[in-house]
């Protein structure tokens, strides 16, 4: 979803893009919408040029259709509750970069997602994951995304996400899908 002007009548906090700083952005504030996907919304301040996330939990700072985005976005729970691994994936594909719009899953950044039963019952998932760029410092937010997402997965006890850089991204990783999504193919 890409929306016009929207100016914030309260202050609300943000993070930086790219360098993952968490501010906070004035009431009165003049506000281009980019993208709203997976329920958080990258915004672009008409006053200074930069480039915002602001968090799903956050977006009806931005409008009632922000605000139900996101919560229509919230993971509905299984019938009995029990552990589905396409639930952890469905889960990782709501989670975007904030400013390329594809889901983290088609761009290549998931290497590893492996569920492991735990003695006491459910399950430890286990993820790692890169961004496309090394200096990124939207990293450990994506991370959040991906631990928080995850950890809401029925069945799902402890969800441990780590950052790694090897091997390097690159667009070889992306599927089909994003680079159609992207007008590449």
């Amino acid at each position: 979803m890409r929306g016009g002007l929207v100016v914030l009548e309260r202050e609300c906090e943000a993070t930086l893009i790219p360098s993952g700083d968490r501010v906070m952005i004035p009431a009165g504030t003049e506000l281009s919408i980019m993208q709203s996907l997976g329920g958080n919304v990258t915004v672009q301040s008409e006053a200074t040029g930069q480039l915002l996330r602001i968090a799903a939990r956050d977006a009806a700072v931005l409008g009632e259709e922000y605000a139900q985005a996101a919560k229509a976005l919230e993971p509905e729970p299984a019938a009995d509750g029990a552990f589905d691994e396409a639930r952890v994936w469905e889960q990782l594909r709501t989670v975007y970069d904030p400013e390329i719009p594809v889901n983290i899953v088609e761009l290549g950044l998931v290497y590893q997602c492996k569920a492991t039963p735990l003695p006491e019952g459910g399950q430890r998932v286990d993820i790692q994951m890169t961004v496309t760029a090394p200096g990124c410092g939207m990293g450990p937010v994506l991370v959040e995304d991906v631990r928080s997402k995850v950890s809401s997965v029925p069945g799902v006890k402890e969800a441990h996400v780590e950052l790694v850089w090897e091997p390097a991204w690159d667009q070889s990783r992306m599927s089909d899908v994003a680079r159609l999504q992207l007008g590449w193919m």
